[in-house]
C-alpha cells in the first residue's frame, strides 16, 4: 500500500526479491491533473502495472467491501509506504504478520506526513528510515529496524527524499527476512521524544524575511521542489531556488535588497544577509542571478520583497 515516488522504491524491492510474491497493490485513486485535466496514475500504480500486479484504488480503505476484499486476498503481511490513508484495526490485524510501515525519518522524533522537509527546516544533522509495526496511533508502532544517513548542508527536500527512498528498499527486505525468521526485536517508541510533521501546503513556502537568514536558507532547501520558497515583487511571484548566508546586518528593514551583483542578490533578513544565487519568476524557468538580471529589471538595490502579492 503506497502512493508517491517514495513508495516506489519499496515496491520495486519487493518485486525483485525472488522469495516474495506481491499479490496486490493498493494506492490512492487516479486524479485529473493540469490544465487539460488529464487522468494520471500514482507512481506506485504505474510501477505495479509494469509487472501486471493487480491494483486497487479505494477512496476509503476502511469501507467494509475493501476489508472483505483484503480478507479474500489473504496476505501474509501488508507493507505500507506513504499510502495516504489510515488503516483501521480490522486491517491491521488481518495479515499473519500484521502490517509494517516504511517511514522516512528516525522515529520516534518525526511522525507525520512531511518528516523529510521537517528535518531540514529544523537543522537536524542526521535522519533515516524506520520500519515499524503498525498500530492504531499515527506512526506510534514498535520500531523494527532503522538505517541512518547524514543530512548534508546542500541537501534539498528532493535530494534527501531520493536518498531515503534508495535506503528504504534494502532495509525493508532485511526486515521482512527477520520477521519471517522470528529474529526481529520490536522496540517501543518513547512518545515524549516525538513531534509531528504535518501536511505541507502551498502557502507554507511563503518567505518571511523577519526570520533569520539561516532559517530562510533551510526553508529554501526543504521546500524544493514543492511547494517552493517564494516571495513577491511588484505583484509578481518570485521563487528562490538557491541561496547562501552572509554574516552581518544593515540598517535596512527585512526584505530589502541591500546590493545586487552578478553573483547574488543580497537581502536583509531578521538576522544576517540572505544571498540569492538562483531564482525564477512564476511560469518561467530557473536561472542563475547573472542570467536573471540580464532579462529582468524588477530587482535592484532598495527593492523590497513582500509577502503580499498586491504590494508595489
Amino acid at each position: 500500500m503506497g502512493t508517491p515516488d517514495f513508495a516506489v522504491a519499496s515496491l520495486d524491492a519487493l518485486i525483485k526479491n525472488p522469495f516474495l510474491d506481491v499479490v496486490a497493490v493498493y494506492t490512492q485513486p487516479d486524479k485529473y491533473r493540469g490544465r487539460k485535466a488529464q487522468l494520471t496514475y500514482s507512481p506506485v500504480k504505474v510501477k505495479a502495472m509494469e509487472f501486471n500486479i493487480p491494483v486497487y484504488t479505494p477512496v476509503k480503505i476502511r469501507e467494509q467491501e475493501n476489508i472483505d476484499q483484503l480478507r479474500e486476498i489473504n496476505p501474509d503481511i501488508i507493507v505500507v509506504a506513504a499510502f495516504g490513508q489510515i488503516l483501521p484495526k480490522e486491517i491491521l490485524e488481518l495479515p499473519k504478520y500484521g502490517c509494517v510501515n516504511v517511514h522516512a525519518s528516525l522515529l520516534p522524533k518525526y511522525r507525520g506526513a512531511s518528516p523529510i522537509q521537517k528535518v531540514i527546516l529544523d537543522g537536524e544533522k542526521e535522519t533515516g528510515v524506520t520500519i515499524m509495526q503498525m498500530a492504531q496511533g499515527l506512526d506510534t508502532g514498535d520500531m523494527l529496524a532503522r538505517v541512518k544517513t547524514k543530512i548534508l548542508p546542500t541537501d534539498t527536500g528532493e535530494s534527501l527524499h531520493d536518498r531515503l527512498a534508495e535506503l528504504s528498499g534494502p532495509l525493508l527486505i532485511r526486515t521482512l527476512d527477520a520477521i519471517e525468521a522470528g529474529e526481529v526485536k520490536p522496540e517501543p517508541q518513547d512518545d515524549k521524544k516525538s513531534c509531528y510533521a504535518g501536511m505541507i501546503h502551498k502557502e507554507d513556502g511563503l518567505l518571511d524575511f523577519t526570520e533569520s537568514a539561516a532559517a530562510l536558507e533551510r526553508m529554501i532547501r526543504a521546500y524544493y521542489p514543492w511547494p517552493g520558497a517564494y516571495t513577491f515583487v511588484n505583484g509578481q511571484q518570485l521563487n528562490i531556488i538557491k541561496a547562501k548566508i552572509l554574516p552581518g546586518n544593515s540598517i535596512k528593514k527585512p526584505g530589502t535588497v541591500t546590493s545586487v551583483t552578478p553573483e547574488g542578490i543580497n537581502i536583509q533578513t531578521g538576522d544576517g544577509i540572505l544571498t540569492v544565487t538562483e531564482l525564477k519568476l512564476q511560469g518561467k524557468k530557473a536561472m542563475p542571478v547573472r542570467d536573471f538580471l540580464n532579462g529582468n529589471k524588477i530587482v535592484a538595490t532598495g527593492t523590497v520583497f513582500s509577502p503580499d502579492p498586491e504590494a508595489k
